[in-house]
């Protein structure tokens, strides 16, 4: 009974003392990262999954023109911002990294990945991450990893980041974290993950938009699964906006080859088929978008009520005769 409590005593003692050197409500993001840069683009991104809840919140740091971050384990939120700070007043990614440990009482049990815009890289596993914990630090990228059923994933993720040098980034890390699951990942499981993809440089205009993926799964039961829906869903809107776009250029060729490629990614969309079919019709197709319609409407009767409205700003551009075949239900 007496060695139970000071069983029971030391492990405390000994938590307490971890506690002490973390700052207050800082989260345990135990999981599995990676930061990269494309060597082609400039573009920078970070990945992450854990079994942790909104862990994009908390691990996953990037701006366009400076690098990316990932801070986990016994997380330094502070290392995000201060990092980027650091970063983009022209640190490299291991002076960063060095400035920031060098007052981090907590930094033993601290994981940090950081890529700069010039493609350095810095990564630090403190002796005390919980097992199995580890990284491998490559060309433009590292992935780290604390808390895994195995000791596999760091190289798992980097052979399958290298493999895939032939995909856009966003895809080779989507790449990396699934290679990490499939060989164990985090022991207690999975609950959420996140990819960041932001520009190699910063256009200065604070409208533009410098990621050019962002996207967040906080609560999943498989969230690599998810995670990977949505980058693709992501893609076809790209062309959907695309598409949009040659409309406003008046180039219905173009709208159509864009909407069409997004509803051969999502051929059960009803916005993509209908859009497809608006880009029929402009292009004189008539009886492919009538036929196209009808299928749309037998679904969704709001559809057919935003043909009506489509006319009056110039967005259906066909003769009268025509456009009330594409009312026919």
């Amino acid at each position: 009974m007496k060695k139970l409590f000071y069983l029971i005593t030391f492990c405390l003692t000994s938590w307490a003392g971890i506690a002490q050197k973390t700052q207050n409500n800082e989260a345990f993001a135990h999981t599995f990262s990676i930061v990269a840069r494309d060597p082609q683009t400039g573009d920078m991104a970070v990945g992450v999954q854990s079994h942790w809840f909104s862990v994009g919140t908390t691990v996953s740091w990037a701006e366009a023109g400076v690098g990316a971050i990932a801070t986990q384990s016994f997380v330094n939120k502070s290392f995000g911002i201060r990092g980027l700070t650091l970063l983009k007043s022209g640190k490299t990614a291991q002076k960063t990294l060095d400035i920031l440990l060098s007052d981090d009482a907590g930094k033993e049990v601290r994981q940090v990945g950081i890529v700069d815009k010039n493609g350095n890289v810095a990564v630090h596993t403190g002796k005390n991450c919980v097992d199995f914990a580890g990284h491998v630090k490559g060309t433009q990228f590292s992935v780290q990893s604390n808390m895994m059923l195995t000791d596999k994933v760091p190289a798992a993720m980097a052979k399958a980041f290298e493999a895939s040098a032939n995909l856009p980034l966003a895809e080779r890390v989507l790449k990396a974290m699934e290679a990490a699951q499939a060989v164990g990942g985090d022991i207690r499981g999975k609950q959420s993950a996140a990819l960041l993809v932001v520009n190699a440089t910063d256009t200065g205009k604070p409208w533009d938009d410098n990621h050019k993926v962002d996207l967040r799964v906080d609560d999943h039961a498989l969230p690599l699964v998810e995670l990977a829906r949505l980058l693709k869903v992501q893609r076809a809107y790209e062309h959907m906006n695309e598409g949009d776009l040659a409309v406003e250029k008046n180039d219905m060729k173009k709208a159509m080859e864009e909407y069409g490629a997004a509803m051969k990614m999502f051929p059960n969309n009803l916005e993509m088929q209908y859009w497809t079919a608006i880009a029929l019709a402009n292009s004189h197709q008539i009886a492919k978008a009538k036929a196209m319609l009808k299928k749309i409407y037998a679904k969704d009767t709001n559809w057919l009520e935003m043909t009506k409205r489509l006319p009056k700003v110039g967005l259906l551009t066909v003769s009268e005769k025509e456009y009330q075949q594409l009312l026919q239900r």
